[in-house]
């Protein structure tokens, strides 16, 4: 079936893996990416406006159309984070049509179908993914995330803002702030 007939949410998450036979894992397998443990001044989401089914083969591509920009142009400078994770279990009753398929049709007799993929839901206005990146890289963050939602099945907006860094405490401060413990 086409993957728009799973965009929709119509149902409660089926997340049950014990009774989905074979089911297929997540084809997206790394969720962030880049440099984890620099500072960044500039941040860029993917924002969500249409309440969906995302499947993961949909996330993989749009993953990957994101850090393909931001690995030419920023090279390592960067920190990229998939928000969302494939847990509903898509599956399909597969019907044989056309000639001499009379045979092969079960129609409703043990229909509840075989596992053929998973998908993340994804509510309005929910961060799909966020770049972040170094003062000066605006206009970089906004093209990957621009390319990145062109291979989701809703239409998203791009928000990029400032990063606040927290207010820094003097040692005095720090010691202060910090709760005592009592031993017993």
């Amino acid at each position: 079936m086409h993957a728009r007939n799973y965009r929709h949410v119509k149902n409660r998450a089926y997340t049950r893996k014990e009774y989905a036979r074979g089911f297929p894992p997540p084809k997206i397998v790394k969720f962030t990416m880049g440099d984890t443990k620099g500072t960044f001044e500039i941040q860029g989401q993917l924002i969500a406006q249409e309440r969906a089914q995302i499947r993961h083969s949909a996330l993989e591509a749009a993953r990957v159309a994101t850090n393909r920009i931001l690995i030419d142009k920023v090279v390592d400078a960067y920190l990229m984070v998939v928000h969302p994770y494939p847990h509903i279990i898509l599956r399909e009753n597969k019907m044989i049509f056309g000639a001499h398929a009379d045979r092969l049709q079960q129609g409703m007799r043990r229909s509840f179908g075989t596992a053929i993929g998973t998908a993340a839901k994804v509510e309005v206005g929910q961060p799909i993914i966020t770049v972040k990146v170094k003062a000066g890289q605006e206009l970089v963050a906004k093209e990957s995330l621009k390319r990145g939602s062109a291979k989701l099945p809703i239409p998203c907006s791009i928000v990029i803002s400032k990063i606040e860094a927290p207010p820094q405490l003097d040692e005095a401060e720090a010691e202060k702030a910090e709760p005592e413990t009592e031993t017993a």
